[in-house]
Protein backbone atom coordinates (compact mmCIF):
# COMPACT_ATOMS: atom_id res chain seq x y z
CA UNK A 1 0.00 0.00 0.00
CA UNK A 2 1.62 3.26 -1.07
CA UNK A 3 0.85 6.57 0.53
CA UNK A 4 1.55 9.82 -1.24
CA UNK A 5 4.34 11.76 0.47
CA UNK A 6 1.98 14.62 1.28
CA UNK A 7 -0.45 12.21 2.99
CA UNK A 8 2.28 11.37 5.50
CA UNK A 9 2.54 14.91 6.88
CA UNK A 10 1.27 15.39 10.37
CA UNK A 11 -1.30 17.96 11.34
CA UNK A 12 -1.03 20.55 14.09
CA UNK A 13 -3.94 20.90 16.49
CA UNK A 14 -4.21 23.65 19.07
CA UNK A 15 -6.71 23.68 21.90
CA UNK A 16 -6.03 26.90 23.77
CA UNK A 17 -2.43 26.63 24.96
CA UNK A 18 -2.33 22.88 24.37
CA UNK A 19 -0.53 21.66 21.24
CA UNK A 20 -0.81 18.25 19.62
CA UNK A 21 0.69 16.73 16.51
CA UNK A 22 -1.28 14.01 14.72
CA UNK A 23 0.02 11.62 12.05
CA UNK A 24 -1.67 8.83 10.15
CA UNK A 25 -0.11 5.89 8.36
CA UNK A 26 -1.71 3.03 6.45
CA UNK A 27 0.23 -0.22 6.68
CA UNK A 28 -0.40 -3.35 4.60
CA UNK A 29 -0.05 -5.65 7.61
CA UNK A 30 -2.18 -6.85 10.49
CA UNK A 31 -2.60 -4.81 13.67
CA UNK A 32 -0.74 -7.59 15.52
CA UNK A 33 2.36 -7.15 13.34
CA UNK A 34 2.23 -3.36 13.70
CA UNK A 35 1.68 -3.70 17.47
CA UNK A 36 4.79 -5.83 17.76
CA UNK A 37 6.84 -3.17 15.96
CA UNK A 38 5.41 -0.49 18.30
CA UNK A 39 6.09 -2.29 21.56
CA UNK A 40 8.95 -4.80 21.31
CA UNK A 41 12.54 -3.71 21.89
CA UNK A 42 13.90 -5.68 18.92
CA UNK A 43 11.74 -3.53 16.63
CA UNK A 44 11.87 -0.27 18.61
CA UNK A 45 15.64 -0.04 18.11
CA UNK A 46 15.05 0.46 14.37
CA UNK A 47 12.65 3.41 14.53
CA UNK A 48 12.07 4.73 18.10
CA UNK A 49 14.72 6.95 19.74
CA UNK A 50 14.78 4.96 23.00
CA UNK A 51 14.13 1.52 24.41
CA UNK A 52 11.20 0.99 26.75
CA UNK A 53 12.49 -0.92 29.76
CA UNK A 54 9.89 -2.38 32.08
CA UNK A 55 6.62 -4.23 32.10
CA UNK A 56 4.29 -3.46 29.21
CA UNK A 57 1.05 -2.82 31.12
CA UNK A 58 -1.27 0.09 31.88
CA UNK A 59 0.00 2.03 34.89
CA UNK A 60 3.54 0.61 34.66
CA UNK A 61 6.48 2.89 35.31
CA UNK A 62 9.20 2.39 32.72
CA UNK A 63 12.67 3.67 31.89
CA UNK A 64 13.51 5.17 28.50
CA UNK A 65 17.24 4.89 27.73
CA UNK A 66 18.24 6.33 24.37
CA UNK A 67 19.83 3.87 21.99
CA UNK A 68 23.60 4.69 21.98
CA UNK A 69 23.75 5.10 18.18
CA UNK A 70 20.64 7.30 18.19
CA UNK A 71 22.07 9.53 20.94
CA UNK A 72 25.32 10.00 19.00
CA UNK A 73 23.46 10.79 15.76
CA UNK A 74 21.18 13.26 17.57
CA UNK A 75 24.14 15.01 19.16
CA UNK A 76 25.88 15.31 15.77
CA UNK A 77 22.70 16.60 14.08
CA UNK A 78 22.21 19.23 16.79
CA UNK A 79 25.83 20.34 16.53
CA UNK A 80 25.51 20.54 12.73
CA UNK A 81 22.50 22.83 13.27
CA UNK A 82 24.52 25.09 15.56
CA UNK A 83 22.95 23.99 18.86
CA UNK A 84 25.20 24.07 21.93
CA UNK A 85 24.99 20.45 23.08
CA UNK A 86 27.05 20.88 26.26
CA UNK A 87 23.82 21.41 28.24
CA UNK A 88 22.43 17.99 27.27
CA UNK A 89 23.11 14.59 28.82
CA UNK A 90 22.84 12.16 25.92
CA UNK A 91 23.27 9.21 28.29
CA UNK A 92 20.29 10.25 30.43
CA UNK A 93 17.63 7.64 31.08
CA UNK A 94 14.22 9.30 31.18
CA UNK A 95 11.33 8.06 33.29
CA UNK A 96 8.06 7.14 31.68
CA UNK A 97 4.66 5.71 32.42
CA UNK A 98 2.44 3.53 30.29
CA UNK A 99 -1.02 5.05 30.61
CA UNK A 100 -2.86 2.68 28.33
CA UNK A 101 -1.88 -0.71 26.94
CA UNK A 102 -4.63 -2.50 25.05
CA UNK A 103 -3.08 -4.91 22.50
CA UNK A 104 -3.34 -4.54 19.54
CA UNK A 105 -5.40 -1.34 19.70
CA UNK A 106 -4.02 1.43 21.92
CA UNK A 107 -0.62 2.21 23.44
CA UNK A 108 -0.20 5.49 25.35
CA UNK A 109 3.09 6.45 26.93
CA UNK A 110 4.24 9.43 29.00
CA UNK A 111 7.81 10.25 27.97
CA UNK A 112 9.68 12.08 30.71
CA UNK A 113 8.60 13.05 34.19
CA UNK A 114 4.90 12.11 34.50
CA UNK A 115 4.50 14.93 37.05
CA UNK A 116 6.26 17.51 34.89
CA UNK A 117 5.93 18.82 31.34
CA UNK A 118 6.40 15.43 29.73
CA UNK A 119 5.48 14.39 26.21
CA UNK A 120 2.48 12.10 25.80
CA UNK A 121 2.58 9.63 22.89
CA UNK A 122 -0.56 7.78 21.78
CA UNK A 123 -0.64 5.05 19.13
CA UNK A 124 -4.04 3.84 17.95
CA UNK A 125 -4.43 0.88 15.59
CA UNK A 126 -7.52 0.08 13.58
CA UNK A 127 -7.86 -2.91 11.26
CA UNK A 128 -8.73 -2.08 7.65
CA UNK A 129 -9.66 -4.24 4.67
CA UNK A 130 -6.02 -4.24 3.52
CA UNK A 131 -4.03 -3.85 6.73
CA UNK A 132 -3.91 -1.36 9.58
CA UNK A 133 -4.60 2.33 10.06
CA UNK A 134 -2.13 3.77 12.58
CA UNK A 135 -2.93 7.12 14.16
CA UNK A 136 -0.12 8.60 16.23
CA UNK A 137 -0.81 11.67 18.35
CA UNK A 138 1.71 13.40 20.56
CA UNK A 139 1.21 16.23 23.00
CA UNK A 140 4.72 17.68 23.35
CA UNK A 141 5.80 19.01 26.72
CA UNK A 142 8.70 21.44 26.69
CA UNK A 143 10.01 22.32 23.22
CA UNK A 144 13.09 20.30 22.29
CA UNK A 145 16.39 21.88 21.25
CA UNK A 146 15.02 22.40 17.71
CA UNK A 147 11.65 23.61 18.98
CA UNK A 148 8.33 21.92 18.31
CA UNK A 149 9.12 21.95 14.57
CA UNK A 150 12.11 19.71 15.25
CA UNK A 151 9.97 17.43 17.38
CA UNK A 152 7.32 17.23 14.63
CA UNK A 153 9.93 16.48 11.96
CA UNK A 154 11.56 13.88 14.18
CA UNK A 155 8.31 11.99 14.77
CA UNK A 156 7.52 12.17 11.05
CA UNK A 157 10.88 10.54 10.29
CA UNK A 158 10.39 7.95 13.05
CA UNK A 159 7.01 6.96 11.63
CA UNK A 160 8.50 6.71 8.14
CA UNK A 161 11.16 4.37 9.58
CA UNK A 162 8.48 2.35 11.38
CA UNK A 163 6.50 2.02 8.17
CA UNK A 164 9.60 0.93 6.26
CA UNK A 165 10.43 -1.63 8.96
CA UNK A 166 6.93 -3.13 8.96
CA UNK A 167 6.52 -3.11 5.18
CA UNK A 168 10.00 -4.18 4.04
CA UNK A 169 11.92 -5.38 7.08
CA UNK A 170 14.53 -2.67 6.45
CA UNK A 171 14.77 0.93 7.57
CA UNK A 172 15.70 3.88 5.40
CA UNK A 173 16.27 7.11 7.23
CA UNK A 174 17.88 10.18 5.75
CA UNK A 175 18.85 12.93 8.21
CA UNK A 176 18.58 15.46 5.38
CA UNK A 177 14.89 14.57 5.16
CA UNK A 178 14.49 15.69 8.79
CA UNK A 179 16.08 19.06 8.03
CA UNK A 180 13.63 19.66 5.17
CA UNK A 181 10.71 18.42 7.24
CA UNK A 182 11.58 20.83 10.06
CA UNK A 183 10.93 23.77 7.70
CA UNK A 184 7.57 22.30 6.67
CA UNK A 185 6.48 21.83 10.28
CA UNK A 186 7.74 25.28 11.30
CA UNK A 187 5.36 26.72 8.69
CA UNK A 188 2.46 24.56 9.92
CA UNK A 189 3.08 25.57 13.52
CA UNK A 190 3.26 29.27 12.58
CA UNK A 191 -0.02 29.00 10.64
CA UNK A 192 -1.76 27.36 13.59
CA UNK A 193 -0.76 30.05 16.12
Amino acid sequence: MNQKATDRFGTVVRDGDKLSLRYERHLAHSPEKVWSALTESDSLRHWFPADIVGVRAAGALVQLPFWPDEAAESQAALEDAGVDTTRFDFDEVLPGEIREFDPPKVFELVWGNPQGKADVLRFELEPTADGTRLVFTTWPGEPGPMGHAGTAAGWHACLDALQSLVETGAVHEDRQDVIGLRGHYASLLAESS
